[in-house]
């Protein structure tokens, strides 16, 4: 079959608008994908270069099929299983930052260029007293785009119509105002001269993001089936689910110069994107952490499993419906229809998601995505909620093990093993404490400040109530616990 190519896919060349860093699955098929989209409806016109900023890895394979790929969406829409397929022809090349440092340095001074996307994981954005200017590039992320930032404002000389957007969606909190700090605390260190400060400030903006979809990358096992249907080879395919959410939180308004709501997507402008993830954290990755631990121990592997058990999905539609949305700010409306969005996600029969990865350090987990739920219903229903105490109950019960092994905690299911993964601190806690009867196990669990940043044994009821869960579900199972407290 023949190599996927811009003669194939007949690209046309656009002005270079968007320098990316990163040339990974996710920004692929997402940011590159909406981009695309956003072409083809005429309300965009711009190309993408990607920028490889560390050594790992080749951009060989970007290089043979220059730059063209596939990404197929999988997913349950409307009700019904479907994969939708397109061929991306928004990025038009690619450059080693290391490698080719010169090419790389010379999009600086591209007249067309507006925006710069990165991702580079959450360990990207850091800001580092060693780094240097005068490296080619230098080491760090923010390095490279203060000395980026810098060339082009020299080139241009201060010109405050040729500043530059940035969006990042490093996963973490305030990404655009961390990155900028970072830029920021560069051009003080390097002592470079005020007027470049002023431009950074207000010439150049950096946006805060939150990004929202699965993407499962490159399907391995299923390639030569899809190049075979595709009547093409494509060594850079990408897969993913066809849900998806990008909210861009600037101080200035972007949303006329990156107008991709106007193409059907799903993109939110906003002064305040904490609504937003307010809700990705309570609903998504709260409902996540709230079920997985008690279905992993009712038997099941993957999330898939637990939404075929009517026993766990009336459990995990309990805690969103009837004691996260209720503590929410967002209107009722809207985080019911992300909620059943949500679900549907679950349901996705192409993405076997693995309750023991997903059980990677619960305890920060269920403090970051449960307990502002579990807190605010107590502050506002004066009760507990109890399909939120008993998932505290369950993470204590999948916390039990007394060996740790190759920095794991073993715990136990059916009598085989299975791994417990967190920080050596909390496992040696659970190794020390979970043995112990079931009252002094719950009050030392919620008594632990270092786990909570506070004392759970405090609340009214808490200790009493989680207690019975953890009691009834080391005598009788997991399920049956279950069953006599949520019967359907």
């Amino acid at each position: 079959m023949e190599l996927l190519s811009k003669k194939m896919t007949g690209k046309k060349e656009r002005p270079v608008r968007v320098l990316q860093f990163g040339e990974g699955n996710f920004l692929r098929a997402f940011v590159d994908y909406m981009i695309d989209i956003a072409n083809e409806q005429g309300t965009f016109n711009g190309d993408i270069v990607l920028a490889k900023p560390i050594s790992f890895g080749s951009l060989e394979r970007f290089h043979e099929q220059e730059c063209q790929y596939t990404v197929q969406l999988r997913g349950i829409v409307d009700g019904e299983p479907k994969k939708i397929s397109r061929v991306i022809t928004s990025v038009t090349d690619a450059v080693d930052v290391q490698e080719q440092y010169e090419a790389y340095a010379a999009y600086a001074k591209l007249d067309s260029l507006r925006f710069i996307v990165s991702n580079t994981t959450e360990a990207g954005i850091v800001y580092d007293e060693t780094d240097r200017m005068e490296l080619n590039p230098p080491k760090t992320y923010p390095g490279k785009l203060a000395k980026f930032l810098y060339e082009r404002y020299v080139h241009f000389q201060g010109n405050p119509e040729k500043g530059l957007i940035m969006l990042p969606v490093e996963l973490i909190d305030d990404n655009g105002i961390r990155l900028k700090e970072c830029v920021q605390k560069l051009a003080a260190l390097w002592k470079l001269e005020d007027g470049f400060a002023r431009w950074l400030d207000e010439a150049c903006i950096f946006a805060s993001t939150l990004v929202d979809r699965i993407v499962t990358g490159y399907p391995k096992d299923e390639a030569e089936a899809l190049c075979t249907q595709f009547s093409y080879q494509d060594n850079l395919i990408v897969t993913g689910e066809p849900f998806a959410l990008w909210v861009i939180e600037s101080e200035k308004d972007i949303s006329g110069e990156f107008p991709l709501p106007q193409a059907g997507l799903p993109v939110i402008f906003t002064d305040n994107q904490k609504p937003y993830k307010q809700r990705k954290v309570r609903i998504l990755n709260g409902a996540h952490t709230s079920f997985v631990l008690a279905s992993f121990l009712c038997g099941h592997d993957i999330v898939l499993e637990s939404m075929q058990d009517d026993l766990i999905l009336s459990f995990m539609k309990a805690v969103i419906y009837d004691e996260v949305i209720p503590t929410l700010t967002l209107p009722q409306e809207e985080l019911a229809d992300f909620a059943q969005a949500v679900i549907t996600r679950f349901y996705n029969p192409y993405v076997k998601h693995a309750l023991l990865a997903i059980s990677l350090n619960s305890v920060s987990k269920w403090r970051a995505r449960c307990m502002p739920s579990f807190l605010e219903y107590i502050q506002k229903k004066g009760s507990l909620p109890k399909h939120l105490a008993f998932s505290l109950a369950a993470l204590m019960a999948f916390y039990t093990g007394s060996e740790i092994r190759e920095k794991a905690l073993i715990g136990h299911r059916d009598g085989n093993e299975y791994q417990i993964l967190d920080d050596a601190a909390v496992l040696e806690f659970f190794a020390e404490h979970s043995q112990k009867d079931a009252a002094q196990y719950t009050h030392a669990v919620l008594s632990n400040e270092s786990f909570w940043g506070q004392d759970l044994s405090s609340i009214s009821g808490a200790e009493e109530a989680i207690c019975a869960y953890l009691a009834d579900i080391r005598e009788s199972g997991m399920r049956r616990a279950m069953e006599k407290y949520f019967p359907k």
